[in-house]
């Protein structure tokens, strides 16, 4: 019952704007938000129709995510400090779903993605969801960065390419095919607003240095009248109104085939917003909530979709971005929402202007961002099998697909896992090593250094699951060669699995056909309840002891250790 309890604690999924108000909120708490909603909005604006174009949409799409997603996530996370939207996350996977499926494919996806991350919040999944293994992570996000990069290329150099393969290689292969219409002032623009950006990023590190490039090149265009590529000829004039709430057309095969792509956004979404809020709490000693941040993603991602935006999570950036800007609550990321509703509503025509040579320039940023290269070093400094997990989820993002590199590098990490648990778990006999520790002094006290034949004393070492199969396999066929008592010093098993249970079944099963006594020592209290519950049928040959004193006791009591005493 008290675990029931814990389970549905109204807590954990409760948003942390109420607690925010039932701490006390005050006027110069919203001050400080208003300032860090307005700074991140400046941040956010640019970036977010970047991401979008990048993704293969539309700029408004950017924002409209930016703005609904982003007041959502805000209002009902978990977190004090999170800034939700677009992300470069989300890319190669939103890119792929348009190019196979569809803007509906993606709009379906969405907020079946936004289902999954409301029902893994309820299935309190939030805690579990952070221990993806960090070569994993590493690996699909440095993958990533270098398709974000690589997708950046024609329009850094203005080359004149109707339509881009969604695949890295074929992708490459249009580039060299077309080098020879690089565009002077597309060059131009993009090395002067990565110019600009670099220097930003030394000299004025929190300052709305993506506002600025974006700026610069707009006012290039429009002063020198540049022949470039901008928002304009490439998507038209933006709207400056939301569009109405709508849903797309379900149908169940539609479901049935995008249910991978769903929950590989439900995947990326529920990690990098943990990731976001765990950074978060780093930099400011707060706490989040993790399964209330869950369900916020997934409310978030179910309202983006029905005003036709795009995946939305918490974004690390935006975040930290927000915290040094000196947010104080969520109101400040809710606030940077409808700041961005605002320039919405009273700029957006002159989003045209806005060269896509600068907007590539930021996303080479992002890129460079996500590149993860300190923690590629780090893990090349770890085990060989952590640098081959990264090494293939890096590979295989790059080169086949995301969902395939995420799914491939856990289930690697998890049986590379498995191994080492299994080289931790030991069974070792300690009849020859009575010196070995503290314990086996009570053993010499009774016996000196002779063990009786008929009795042998083995030691358990580490979580007892379907790693022990081969080890139990050896007790086994000691029960065949005479042994009549078998003491298992269990002390240093911290779990026991189903698999571990149906392995010690079958142990008892063999020692009751042989007339083998089990006596299990010093069990911890969770594993001995657990073991327990399958001791109850073989009653007539299973002995607990606290410790080995009492083992040894027990061996004495036993009739037959009196017959084979050397």
């Amino acid at each position: 019952m008290k675990r029931l309890v814990q389970f549905f604690n109204p807590l954990a999924f409760t948003p942390k704007i109420w607690t925010v108000f039932k701490e006390g909120y005050k006027f110069n708490h919203f001050k400080a938000d208003f300032m860090a909603g307005l700074t991140v909005a400046i941040v956010a604006l640019p970036l977010s129709m970047a991401l979008a174009i990048a993704s293969g949409s539309t700029p408004d799409k950017g924002i409209i995510t930016a703005i609904i997603a982003g007041f959502l996530i805000s209002f009902l996370g978990g977190s004090r400090y999170q800034i939700g939207g677009p992300t470069g996350a989300f890319v190669v996977i939103v890119y792929h779903i348009i190019e196979s499926h569809g803007y509906d494919g993606l709009l379906i996806a969405t907020i079946m993605a936004g289902v999954l991350l409301i029902i893994f919040g309820l299935c309190r999944f939030g805690s579990i969801i952070k221990y993806i293994p960090f070569p994993v992570i590493t690996g699909f996000t440095a993958g990533i960065a270098v398709i974000i990069f690589s997708s950046q290329i024609k329009d850094l150099l203005g080359l004149q390419i109707t339509k881009l393969p969604g695949d890295f290689i074929p992708k490459w292969e249009i580039y060299f095919k077309k080098i020879d219409t690089a565009h002077l002032p597309a060059i131009a623009l993009s090395l002067i607003s990565l110019a600009l950006l670099f220097l930003g990023r030394h000299f004025w590190p929190r300052g709305p240095y993506f506002l600025i490039v974006v700026t610069f090149g707009a006012l290039c265009v429009w002063f020198f009248n540049l022949p470039v590529a901008t928002i304009g000829t490439e998507f038209g004039i933006i709207s400056s109104s939301l569009p109405a709430p709508s849903l797309p057309d379900f149908t169940w095969s539609k479901c049935i085939t995008l249910l991978p792509s769903a929950f590989t956004i439900a995947f990326l979404a529920g990690i990098e917003s943990l990731l976001s809020a765990v950074i978060a709490d780093g930099m400011t000693g707060a706490r989040h909530r993790s399964d209330a941040e869950l369900i916020a993603q997934g409310i978030a991602n179910i309202g983006s979709a029905c005003f036709a935006g795009l995946p939305a999570t918490g974004a690390i950036a935006r975040t930290a971005t927000n915290i040094r800007a000196g947010a104080r609550s969520p109101i400040a990321g809710m606030l940077h929402a409808i700041f961005l509703l605002l320039m919405m509503l009273l700029v957006a025509p002159l989003a045209q202007w806005l060269p896509l040579a600068s907007l590539a320039a930021i996303l080479v940023i992002v890129a460079l961002n996500m590149s993860e290269i300190e923690n590629f070093k780090f893990i090349f400094k770890a085990p060989k099998s952590d640098i081959l997990i990264l090494i293939l989820t890096f590979l295989l993002t790059v080169f086949v697909d995301l969902t395939f590199a995420i799914s491939i590098g856990i289930i690697l990490s998890s049986l590379l896992f498995t191994r080492r648990m299994s080289e931790l778990a030991i069974i070792k006999n300690i009849n020859k090593s009575l010196k070995d520790d503290d314990e086996n002094q009570e053993i010499s006290k009774h016996f000196g250094k002779n063990i009786p034949k008929n009795v042998e004393i083995y030691k358990i070492q580490g979580p007892f699951f379907f790693g022990m199969t081969i080890p139990m396999k050896d007790l086994i066929d000691r029960m065949d060669q005479g042994v009549e008592i078998l003491i298992l010093r269990m002390r240093d098993v911290p779990m026991i699995d189903a698999s571990g249970l149906a392995r010690l079944n079958d142990f008892f099963l063999h020692a009751e056909a042989c007339n083998v006594t089990i006596i299990l020592s010093s069990v911890q209290d969770k594993v001995k309840k657990l073991i327990q519950n399958i001791e109850m049928n073989h009653k007539d040959n299973i002995y607990f002891s606290s410790d080995y004193a009492e083992a040894l006791d027990i061996v004495f009591n036993l009739s037959l250790t009196t017959k084979n005493v050397s």
